[in-house]
């Protein structure tokens, strides 16, 4: 093993799911042996690849794979700036992938070598829509039936907006019905146009219906994604209280954060926050400061499993508890990668998961089993997931800025989507 050298960087780009996926392949002197990735960034994946190419590779090729912690410390700061979402994308495929080689020399999944397990499945939660609260009601309940516990609760997507761009969540989602917008001025610039205002006033309508048909058993989270201005939100998380969600997801944008303390002194409705954080360092007064409940992290985004785990490890210490993003926009492979910290970790939280279609199931043969609300790994050695690239190149990425993030409220004021 002392002789093992990186040989190759591979970026694999596929879209079986309709969604742009980017995958590192990071390949061994050892006949057989490499490792595999999640760099995923669909709105920049061409970006991402070229960071991949022609950066990381020739700085990766010779080095020992075994040496994941340096490699990481001296990947981040190779560009001198550092915790970009490209870089850090193109750096937590090789990370994941340096995890999988790791496993796979050791002869043990990765949740092994980060601790070995905690529980003996994972809770996962799923998206449920509608254009209305009865649709919602239905959805759930059929969620309800295929064994979920755990529920996001939108009504018309984010914003009440709803969405014809299948590279959200590979779905069409209809506006909601009871949402009245304000009339836009007589001329409109092109977008996705959304009402905060009506918006934020429907979603106590929606949770009262909720509980009131189905009850305290089962556990509900909303997201605002930062759809509207804090004061808002503070306004919100007080009239939800009542239904007692499981969380209520990022209701500030990053750049508010300092309104966390307001939320947080005028209401007990738990708080997940930052999906669009790039380093790991913008958890910190968070976490440390008692801000929030959940850290809702986008894994490939800061730069892998390694810098993962040490956010996780500080959570536990402050009673705060792992919630990784689990969108249709992040590969099997990363998907897999969450699962093996969610396994390993003692402050777990929660699991977003999206269903993924037969042809993400070819692709990536060895996808985590889901049974009945949980996700179960294998015990194959790494992340336990592999790539066919012969039928990955059947499904070729786009590329292209998707339209679901040009948002705009109805005046025609370009919004954060």
């Amino acid at each position: 093993m002392s002789n093992l050298k990186i040989t190759a960087v591979k970026t694999i780009l596929t879209a079986p799911g309709g969604i742009d996926l980017a995958v590192v392949k990071v390949e061994t002197n050892q006949p057989g042996l490499y490792g595999l990735g999640c760099a995923t960034f669909t709105q920049r994946i061409h970006a991402v690849k070229t960071a991949i190419d022609e950066y990381m590779e020739p700085f990766l090729i010779g080095k020992d794979p075994t040496r994941i912690e340096d490699i990481w410390q001296s990947a981040c700061v190779s560009g001198y700036w550092r915790s970009g979402p490209i870089m850090n994308n193109a750096l937590s495929g090789v990370d994941m992938a340096l995890w999988d080689i790791k496993g796979k020399l050791a002869g043990m999944p990765v949740y092994e070598l980060l601790g070995g397990k905690c529980r003996d499945g994972i809770p996962l939660y799923v998206h449920t829509d509608g254009g209305d609260e009865f649709e919602v009601e239905d959805n759930i309940r059929a969620r309800m039936e295929e064994g979920y516990q755990y529920v996001r609760c939108q009504m018309g997507m984010y914003g009440g907006a709803g969405t014809d761009d299948m590279k959200l969540i590979a779905t069409r989602l209809a506006r909601a019905k009871n949402i009245l917008p304000k009339r836009s001025p007589r001329t409109s610039t092109p977008g996705i146009y959304f009402d905060p205002e009506s918006y934020v006033k429907s979603v106590p309508r929606l949770f009262d219906h909720l509980r009131n048909k189905l009850g305290f058993g089962i556990e509900f989270i909303h997201d605002v994604h930062e759809r509207v201005q804090p004061i808002a939100s503070v306004q919100l998380a007080k009239t939800l209280e009542q239904y007692q969600l499981f969380y209520l997801e990022d209701p500030v944008a990053p750049e508010n954060i300092e309104w966390l303390k307001m939320l947080r002194q005028q209401s007990s409705t738990p708080i997940s926050m930052g999906e669009l954080f790039t380093n790991v360092n913008d958890w910190k007064p968070l976490i440390t400061h008692n801000l929030i409940d959940y850290i809702r992290c986008h894994v490939s985004t800061i730069g892998g499993i390694t810098p993962a785990k040490k956010l996780a490890t500080l959570s536990e210490l402050h009673g705060v508890r792992t919630a990784w993003h689990g969108p249709g926009d992040i590969s099997p492979v990363g998907v897999c990668a969450n699962l093996h910290l969610d396994m390993s970790v003692t402050n777990f939280g929660i699991q977003e998961y999206t269903p993924v279609n037969d042809a993400l199931r070819e692709v990536f043969p060895g996808c985590a089993e889901i049974d009945q609300g949980y996700a179960y790994l294998s015990d194959r050695p790494g992340l336990g997931i592999d790539i066919d690239e012969k039928k990955a190149a059947q499904y070729p990425c786009v590329g292209g800025i998707p339209s679901w993030t040009m948002a705009r409220t109805p005046d025609g004021t370009a919004s954060r989507p």
